[in-house]
């Protein structure tokens, strides 16, 4: 004899409170599955991640349909789990799709594949063997080989002139318009001389490199807003209608474009606490995992302040910058050109040619005033000319 019972399937909890997307569902009801199996992907602004299934059984019910939005704590399924009380079963077995440990093939080596990843696999002729997952512990999702042919699964015909928003792309949308229409927007300009920054970076880059960081400016321009965020904790905080919370941590993010599928936001924590070194180096695998699509969502977490380095696109100048609620400003860096300036030359005027940039602060006019915004980019400036 045997009984059964039912298990939930919940939507993740998440300490912002973001809405998802059901991206796709690897099973149907009636299907069996195993503990810990991918059953369905979800798509948020920040990250995509497989929910697995939180028993082995049969999946008896789905009660949200893909494109559908679901909030944290949400049921989204529900799965029926066959307890048997005779002896011979107490013990699970290994699902037949799962290699032994041990395996010798590369494709018995991985995790197991989902039905659509299959079918993926099958349509454009290739092997597990030639993707690199960004899953749950190396998963190969169907993203990864949507990404590996360069492109997305066709659409049908009717609908081929119109290229549908993905739901990072509506959420990014929803938060920007948001922003805009709480937040009363102004925008600070300034000019930084790179000069000190440059020969720095000329001189070390090369021994950051061999200790695994690429030295990028934007690991300066993080350096100089922890220093900044420091002496400034108004411009480090949150706007609330009865008090403006300062934060302990300079949480920094950097926008990372990801091309025509949007921006996302990673995050450097307790930026303060980290050297140039340290920034660098987390820099570039925030970077990296954004771009390979591997970001874990406490990546994207708990920003307090960003930096959007539109520069690096040949942008000179962008005004106002949407800031990123519920934080209070945004430094946005312009492209770094050598330009004609006017200098000192031992008390006679001169003219020389320096690298310089624009720095915008875009702050929320609730939280901040301009004087507070010219002395928080007075200090970055300060610290971006005179670096050691």
């Amino acid at each position: 004899m045997s009984m059964s019972r039912i298990a939930d399937v919940i939507a993740p909890l998440n300490e912002e409170g973001t809405k998802a997307t059901i991206l796709r569902w690897y099973k149907a009801v009636g299907d069996s599955i195993g503990k810990d199996e991918p059953l369905l992907e979800l798509e948020t602004d920040k990250v995509t991640v497989e929910i697995p299934s939180p028993a082995s059984g049969e999946l008896c019910e789905i009660l949200k349909q893909p494109d559908e939005d679901v909030l944290p704590g949400q049921v989204l399924a529900r799965v029926r789990i066959a307890v048997h009380d005779t002896a011979a079963h107490v013990q699970q077995s290994v699902p037949a799709h799962v290699a032994p440990e041990g395996a010798s093939s590369a494709e018995g080596a991985r995790r197991p594949l989902s039905p659509a990843v299959r079918r993926l696999l099958g349509q454009h002729g290739l092997s597990p063997g030639d993707i690199i997952g960004s899953g749950r512990d190396g998963r190969i999702t169907a993203r990864d080989i949507e990404r590996q042919v360069g492109e997305t699964v066709a659409a049908p015909p009717a609908t081929a002139s119109r290229l549908p928003h993905t739901a990072i792309r509506r959420r990014v949308a929803e938060h920007m318009a948001r922003s805009l229409a709480v937040a009363p927007h102004v925008t600070t300009l300034f000019e930084a001389d790179l000069t000190r920054v440059l020969a720095h970076r000329s001189a070390n880059a090369a021994a950051f490199e061999r200790q695994g960081a690429r030295l990028t400016l934007t690991a300066y321009f993080v350096a100089a807003c922890a220093r900044a965020l420091r002496a400034h904790p108004a411009v480090n905080a949150t706007y609330h209608e009865d008090a403006l919370e300062l934060h302990p941590d300079a949480n920094i993010g950097v926008g990372t474009a990801l091309g025509n599928d949007g921006l996302i936001v990673p995050v450097i924590h307790r930026a303060q606490e980290l050297d140039l070194l340290g920034i660098a180096r987390r820099l570039g695998q925030l970077v990296g995992a954004a771009r390979s699509g591997r970001l874990a969502p406490e990546e994207v977490r708990g920003g307090t302040f960003t930096i959007s380095n539109h520069g690096v696109g040949g942008s000179l100048l962008a005004a106002p910058i949407v800031i990123n609620q519920p934080q209070v400003a945004i430094l946005g860096v312009g492209k770094v050109e050598r330009r004609v300036v006017a200098l000192d030359a031992q008390g006679a005027e001169a003219i020389g040619v320096r690298p310089k940039c624009y720095l915008t602060l875009t702050i929320d006019h609730r939280a901040l005033d301009a004087f507070q915004a010219n002395a928080f980019l007075t200090h970055i400036v300060n610290a971006l000319e005179q670096w050691a």
